[in-house]
């Protein structure tokens, strides 16, 4: 048989698109733009692509993520924010970008999702994780994993090292070398937490249509209701879901209230309720939303929130609480107690909406007088921790110790939560709850400074009440920290083989492996509930 001849200059693209290695060939199982060596020994994969499995979904992923690598890439959140994102090319009209600027998003239609607007009773009766499977949690991980297959992740998250470091509140560590190399300078002042919107820098219409994930509005009738191919109103500036193309973990998206109105990132109450309304749709335990403000690490200037999965209890949410207040909407306040660093949590109310309402109040009292703060919402919508912090201005002035300034770390929420983004590999191995805490401890307001804070926010949120009491709140939300089981992440060198019996539970979201002693968790697991776990 004659052997076709290829031509030269074909025969350099192919090598230089795989890698410069003839010895490599593409694995469809780890994405399109993954590139594995023929003898990797990824249980799905063969040399032609995917071969059919049937291991379960979750089981292949943490199986693939032990044998993958990230790259090293620039810290962006849209593959469009690099210097070099004119040159890409798509066969679309318009700009040629497929942007979400009036040159291209004309005639555009995108999923949409319209949400129940729940009421106080609605709230209340709700519990947490009720059904195996929310709808909106299937369709944001569906249409994330489906911009995973199709490379439009700048690495894979689930090959980054994690682990839970020893201790009382077990901080998780997360080993991501390719967040900061190469990382655009900053667009904007550190030292102001308002400031105009600015369209001539990387603003969020300026990504992909394909990096949207969905559009995210309430419903007209009340009821639940998606489109798969709705006409984007432009006018009435809809909400948008997206992928985060430098993901901190599974499933990292961001919320763009009202995107076509450009807002600065600055917290109004509008856009703090869609915030807590998307918690409460996702209706998983382990679905978390984040906001940092201008000078709390907020990188992009164009409002948003961020949100991901983490399959574990977040150290802040084990913290333990002082009831410091409750107001007449039914909201409790609380003070973080034991913690590195000092906050408030708000919960409750007779209607998603009070609790919103006391809580963007309060962050907008901070807006106003140029304090930084991040927030966190946890517990489908239920809980929401308040943190003013101070790290930007101490480093700025040259009070942060150089040790810590030489980890690279900037403590923005997820890091304040107890989640720890490690750019080094030796803080990686060296990681431990001391020096967590050291780290969070810097980002701390002062005692004092912390109480003249609290003032200004109960002057603005009307409440002149003060609970005395000094007994701790005795509800922790998550699991008490001196029973939390030993957990490892599949595909770090963290496995080890536990010796007594393991139960392994397989997540819905295709993220890691847990591995849990039964003895420890036994006793918890009618405490969470079923949340559409699958067990080996």
């Amino acid at each position: 048989m004659t052997r076709t001849r290829v031509h030269p200059e074909k025969r350099k693209r192919k090598k230089r698109r795989l890698g410069g290695n003839p010895g490599l060939k593409r694995c469809r199982h780890h994405g399109y733009s993954k590139i594995l060596s023929l003898s990797h020994s990824c249980p799905n994969c063969t040399t032609g692509g995917l071969r059919k499995s049937r291991q379960p979904f979750a089981a292949r992923w943490a199986w693939c993520a032990a044998f993958r690598r990230i790259k090293r890439v620039p810290t962006v959140v849209s593959n469009y924010q690099k210097d070099d994102a004119g040159d890409s090319t798509r066969p679309v009209g318009g700009c040629g970008r497929n942007c979400l600027k009036a040159c291209c998003i004309p005639d555009a239609k995108l999923p949409l999702y319209a949400f129940k607007k729940v009421n106080g009773k609605d709230l209340s009766q709700r519990e947490c994780g009720e059904l195996p499977v929310a709808f909106l949690d299937s369709l944001l991980l569906g249409e994330w994993e489906d911009r995973m297959q199709r490379g439009l992740f700048r690495y894979d998250v689930t090959a980054c090292e994690t682990k839970v470091i020893p201790g009382e509140y077990g901080f998780v560590a997360q080993l991501n070398e390719g967040r900061h190399l190469k990382k655009r300078p900053t667009e904007f002042r550190v030292d102001k937490v308002l400031q105009p919107f600015d369209e001539n820098k990387f603003n969020f219409t300026k990504v992909g249509q394909e990096e949207v994930l969905f559009q995210f509005e309430a419903s007209d009738d009340g009821q639940v209701q998606f489109f798969p191919n709705a006409p984007v109103d432009v006018d009435n500036s809809p909400s948008f879901v997206a992928i985060n193309v430098s993901p901190i973990e599974y499933g990292h998206v961001l919320l763009i209230p009202r995107i076509f109105d450009c807002l600065p990132q600055r917290i109004d109450r509008d856009s703090f309720l869609l915030a807590l309304h998307m918690a409460v749709e996702a209706d998983n335990p382990y679905f978390r939303l984040g906001y940092n403000s201008l000078g709390a690490f907020a990188t992009i200037n164009h409002l948003h929130f961020q949100a991901y999965y983490l399959a574990l209890p977040f150290p802040i949410e084990k913290a333990p609480t002082k009831k410091i207040a409750n107001l007449n909407g039914g909201v409790k306040i609380s003070e973080l107690l034991k913690y590195p660093v000092r906050g408030l949590v708000f919960e409750g109310g007779d209607t998603l909406e009070d609790l919103s309402n006391v809580v963007s109040d309060a962050c907008i009292c901070l807006q106003n007088n140029n304090i930084p703060f991040n927030v966190l919402i946890s517990d489908c919508g239920k809980q929401v921790f308040l943190l003013p912090q101070c790290y930007a201005e101490k480093q700025a002035l040259g009070e942060v110790n150089a040790e810590l300034l030489d980890t690279q770390v900037n403590p923005a929420v997820w890091e304040i939560s107890g989640h720890m983004v490690l750019k080094r590999k030796k803080d990686y191995d060296e990681a431990s709850e001391g020096n967590a805490w050291r780290l969070l401890a810097e980002v701390s307001l002062s005692e004092e400074r912390f109480q003249e804070v609290n003032d200004l926010i109960f002057e603005a949120i009307g409440s002149d009440e003060l609970d005395d009491t000094v007994q701790c709140d005795k509800e922790v939300d998550a699991v008490n920290s001196s029973a939390h089981p030993t957990v490892v992440v599949a595909g770090s060198q963290e496995c080890v083989v536990l010796q007594s019996r393991v139960l392994c539970i397989y997540l819905y979201m295709p993220l890691r492996i847990v591995h849990v002693e039964v003895d420890e968790i036994t006793a918890h697991l009618s405490s969470v509930g079923d949340l559409g776990y699958h067990s080996a």
